[in-house]
């Protein structure tokens, strides 16, 4: 008789599976709750300690850890020593592992205990799996109620399961097992204290959905989620519209990560992956005009990202423009039905409840690809309005030193060298992904126009040259925001003192590349 070993700990469609196999003859060994849940529907079940002639102990830590299960599972049939070996030590084969394990992830994503986590790394379940994996061409490694049909159907016609079946399965349990660990080890890097980078490490990632395709037709792409993204941007919440393109996503990662910096209404419009116009305002409308009028050509095929609920009124004002996505965490019953005739308008509904349980689990490492490799780095975060500095002799207004405020935070969205422009709130100039810093202020003031008069101006990084100062003068920019700490800083205060300029020092940059 052939053998199948059951144990599971989503038992979603384990019943049938375990029924049809016993209809094909299999025996079935599980152990614990898997055993009698399948017992409950009248399948015949032999216990894994009628199997090893151990019971279940440590609180169910040690079940299945034993050579008349792994011997069962490893031996090579027709290997000559494997078989002398299974026969003086009464091994008998194990066809099928069916397993799928312990919840470590949804269980460190809510409130938790260290000794809860600790309980919920399974031992047995990735040790059966990569056992059953290395011996695929004998053996059949299930890990989850979406195979199970595959699985069942190749048996029913065929009396076996394939061997490309077999290699998929194996293929699949490892990357069960290497996400599993993965996730795992960078929960306790982080929970013992741990700083800096890992030697080795793993990025556990959830596939969320196939993609279109990636930048380009031509190009293949895929959207996934890290380990404990739930509350994330990967797994919002599609209220309507066409399917997501890779730049829709991009898009919409940059404009949710704007307006994710205030506390007040604010709203961001984003074109291939850069801010174009962004606002804040007393309320989600006023913020949204706002941020249009910064960049009305612009906007047009643009995302739209906002802070706060869309209401009926703003819903009016955003269906006049042709836009790609509009993201925000919900819409009233009024704004879904006026969107709602934007057919192929997405709408994006994320939601940051679980963010404090990605930063626990090691997620917040930024990493990116490049050709044979990685590169990671914590957050960009931001440092303390204390260590700010007013260096020229003119003092900023408060309305100034609010627009300075917020114009620095719109900087450090903004690919670098990034100038913005901003007046009562509002961005009216970006310049953005220049070589030089100096042609990002003059594509950010001939941006802005007639209204540069009486704004400010925000640099993500210091002015190697006073040049900057001197357009800004000319244009009647009247205060300024920049980190300083260039070699040439006395000259470029010289120059703002000669125009009457406020000048600001934070002492820290926000490169984007």
């Amino acid at each position: 008789m052939k053998r199948a070993l059951i144990s599971v700990y989503d038992k979603s469609g384990v019943a049938d599976l375990a029924r049809g196999l016993t209809e094909l003859g299999y025996e079935i060994i599980s152990s614990g709750g898997t055993a009698s849940l399948l017992r409950a529907h009248s399948i015949a079940v032999t216990e894994v300690r009628a199997v090893t002639g151990f019971p279940e102990m440590m609180e169910g830590r040690l079940k299945t850890l034993h050579p008349l299960i792994h011997g069962g599972i490893l031996m090579r049939r027709g290997h000559e020593s494997d078989e002398e070996s299974a026969k003086a030590y009464g091994l008998s084969p194990i066809d099928i592992v069916v397993v799928n394990l312990y919840p470590f992830a949804e269980t460190v994503s809510g409130e938790h205990s260290l000794t809860q986590a600790i309980e919920n790394i399974d031992i047995g379940g990735p040790a059966m799996l990569r056992a059953a994996a290395k011996n695929y061409a004998f053996v059949a490694v299930v890990t989850s109620p979406k195979q199970y049909g595959a699985v069942l159907g190749e048996l029913r016609e065929h009396g076996r399961v394939s061997t490309s079946l077999r290699q998929r399965l194996a293929a699949e349990a490892l990357l069960v097992t290497a996400y599993y660990d993965s996730t795992i080890s960078q929960y306790l890097w982080r929970a013992f204290g741990e700083s800096g980078f890992p030697a080795q490490m793993g990025l556990p990632l959830n596939l969320v959905r196939p993609l279109r395709y990636g930048e380009n037709p031509h190009q293949e792409g895929a959207l996934y989620a890290t380990a404990l993204a739930q509350g994330k941007l990967p797994r919002a919440e599609q209220l309507q519209g066409k399917e997501l393109s890779y730049c829709n996503i991009a898009d919409a990662d940059v404009a949710w990560a704007v307006v994710s910096e205030f506390t007040c209404p604010a709203v961001a419009v984003v074109k291939h992956a850069t801010p174009c116009g962004v606002a804040t305002g007393e309320t989600i409308h006023e913020a949204y005009l706002k941020a249009e009028a910064g960049d009305r050509t612009s906007i047009f095929g643009g995302i739209v990202a906002l802070n706060r609920e869309v209401d009926e009124v703003t819903a009016e004002a955003l269906s006049k423009i042709f836009l790609e996505v509009v993201v925000a965490p919900c819409f009233t019953g009024a704004a879904r039905r006026i969107l709602g005739t934007k057919k192929n308008l997405r709408l994006l509904a994320p939601d940051d409840s679980a963010e404090g349980g990605a930063r626990a689990a090691g997620g917040n490492w930024e990493v990116r690809s490049i050709a044979g490799g990685y590169l990671l780095q914590t957050p960009d975060t931001w440092g303390t309005k204390e260590q700010w500095q007013v260096v020229t002799a003119a003092q900023p207004t408060p309305a100034e030193e609010s627009d300075l405020f917020f114009a620095w935070v719109v900087a450090k969205h903004v690919k670098s060298n990034a100038i913005v422009i901003a007046k009562g709130g509002a961005t009216i100039g970006i310049g953005t992904g220049q070589p030089n810093r100096i042609d990002a202020a003059r594509q950010a003031i001939e941006r802005a126009g007639a209204g540069v008069k009486g704004a400010v101006l925000a640099s993500e990084a210091f002015f190697p040259w006073p040049d900057v100062l001197e357009v800004c003068g000319r244009a009647g920019i009247v205060a300024v925001i920049q980190p300083g700490g260039a070699l040439r800083d006395a000259e470029s205060i010289a120059v703002a003192n000669a125009y009457g300029l406020a000048m600001l020092h934070t002492k820290e940059r926000h490169f984007k590349h």
